[in-house]
């Protein structure tokens, strides 16, 4: 059931902390805000969920997966009830009895360079890159460089245990993500890229070495090993957090299934990027 919408008084009590702690143009920028989230795994969905609670006006959600059980321990549109149903629709469910008034469009498709911006049903101010994807996630970030829209891309998540170790810089200066490497390259050779110093995209990142689970893990010596910098789920166009499908070729006997995964870290990179948007929208300026 949906919940009713809230009254004015309702929504301050709501929201009123975000009006204390941004003041008051922060506070009618940040409440005013559309936001889009391409990625509802263990990293957008966070993302989707902080934005809620942060009051924004409407968020744009995209993502052609549906939930299942293996979600469970990282995405939090993700419970008992919910397996079978759209991540999207999951989502919208929890983020109305958040935030009644916020309108959440949803799009159950992958993004690529063939659709989009045509997937979106409306204008977005900001945009969360949670795919993994590198072609889609180049596709989103020479949109939003061309379009003036506020951009945060997201590395690899997966196999990692460290939330402490998460940063946010420029994807000139991103090191040990291979994802976001390989975008780097594929803006660079397919859309203009700068080719030293900044490029005017803000990614959420670890420089923590990746851990293989142990089936795969273990060399000739038999010692347990990590991967610095791979990159998130390979078979999975809709989730940064690289726990599933992710395949990982450590010889020609033994393959990894999956990155193990923490919600500590996924959760993790999910806050930091909606914190990243909304600082960044909190720069603007009105005009």
């Amino acid at each position: 059931m949906l919940a009713l919408p809230a009254d004015d008084a309702d929504l301050e009590r709501r929201f009123g902390g975000l009006r204390r702690l941004y003041g008051e143009a922060g506070y009618a920028r940040l409440r005013a805000a559309r936001v889009a989230i391409v990625g509802l795994g263990g990293v957008g969905s966070w993302a989707a969920e902080a934005l809620a609670r942060s009051g924004v006006a409407s968020l744009t959600l995209i993502d052609l997966d549906h939930v299942a059980e293996s979600n469970i321990n990282r995405q939090v549109q993700a419970v008992g009830a919910t397996i079978g149903q759209a991540k999207a629709e999951a989502l919208r469910a929890r983020i109305a009895d958040i935030h009644p008034g916020c309108e959440v469009r949803c799009v159950e498709e992958f993004v690529d360079h063939s659709n989009w911006p045509a997937l979106l049903p409306g204008p977005v101010d900001a945009l969360i890159d949670a795919c993994d994807q590198v072609r889609a996630k180049a596709v989103l970030a020479a949109w939003a460089r061309a379009e003036g829209v506020v951009c945060v891309s997201v590395g690899a998540a997966g196999g990692k245990q460290r939330p402490q170790d998460v940063e946010v810089m420029d994807l000139g200066e991103v090191s040990h993500d291979r994802l976001l490497a390989t975008l780097r390259q594929r803006l660079r050779q397919h859309h203009g890229g700068a080719r030293k110093g900044a490029m005017g995209l803000s990614c959420v990142f670890s420089r923590e070495a990746v851990k293989l689970p142990e089936a795969c893990a273990v060399g000739e010596g038999g010692e347990a090993s990590t991967v610095a910098g791979a990159a998130g789920e390979a078979g999975a166009p809709a989730d940064a957090a690289g726990a599933q499908t992710a395949a990982v070729s450590v010889d020609a006997n033994l393959n990894c299934h999956g990155y193990g995964s923490s919600v500590t870290v996924t959760a993790t990179f999910g806050l930091v990027a909606a914190a990243e948007v909304t600082r960044r929208l909190l720069l603007q300026r009105d005009s």
